[in-house]
């Protein structure tokens, strides 16, 4: 090693450790496989849901479910354990990051990262509240991911810079599916499904693919 190249290296060094102190970078590959594979398989019961209440097969009791009542709460169902299952698996695999790069999962970076990712889903939660209150169910899908791809981007400062691209992709999803309202189960698959499972395979073949060879 030369005399000349002892400072640049020094500086990289240095560079790399500003950023595990101002970044939380043990997010795993992984994690967005889980979450995207767990956000395809709620899409898939919703769906099968959704077609039963049309063709009228879907009854409890004997029961019409007039107004979609029941359907409501069915979906509701399996966004929350949908939500569930994506979450827990997500903490597991960046769990097992943390673990492997010696980081802890939790300090500054994180508590930065996760308030300036709930913040937004908050906002959002309360304004899709609202509008199932309205029933304006239609527009829900496009609220989820428009708020959802705020929060991400608004959390590519704290973590890793390539989140930010799967949040854009999440806003370009809800801006097409406002003009294509009766998809939007689809566009919600597509954003929270796949767009999640093709940054876990791209986050893992450039960071995580090396190291576990």
């Amino acid at each position: 090693m030369s005399y000349e190249q002892q400072p640049l290296e020094d500086l990289q060094h240095i560079k790399r450790m500003m950023e595990r102190s101002s970044r939380f970078i043990s997010l795993s590959g992984f994690s967005g496989i889980a979450a995207g594979l767990c956000a395809l398989t709620g899409a898939w019961f919703a769906n099968k849901k959704i077609e039963c209440w049309v063709k009228g097969d879907c009854t409890m009791d004997g029961l019409i479910d007039r107004g979609g009542v029941q359907l409501l709460n069915d979906l509701l169902w399996i966004a929350t354990i949908t939500f569930i299952g994506a979450f827990i698996s997500a903490f597991f695999f960046t769990w097992l990051r943390s673990k492997k790069t010696k980081v802890p999962i939790w300090g500054a970076a994180t508590g930065r990262l996760f308030w300036n990712t709930l913040v937004p889903l908050a906002a959002g939660g309360i304004f899709i509240i609202r509008m199932m209150q309205l029933g304006e169910y239609e527009l829900i899908p496009p609220a989820c991911l428009i708020f959802y791809g705020l929060a991400l981007v608004n959390a590519s400062k704290y973590t890793l810079g390539e989140i930010r691209y799967v949040g854009y992709g999440q806003l370009a999803l809800a801006i097409l599916n406002l003009w294509n309202i009766g998809f939007g189960l689809y566009f919600w698959a597509m954003g929270f499904g796949v767009l999640h499972i093709i940054y876990g395979v791209w986050m893992w073949n450039k960071y995580e693919k090396r190291t576990s060879s």
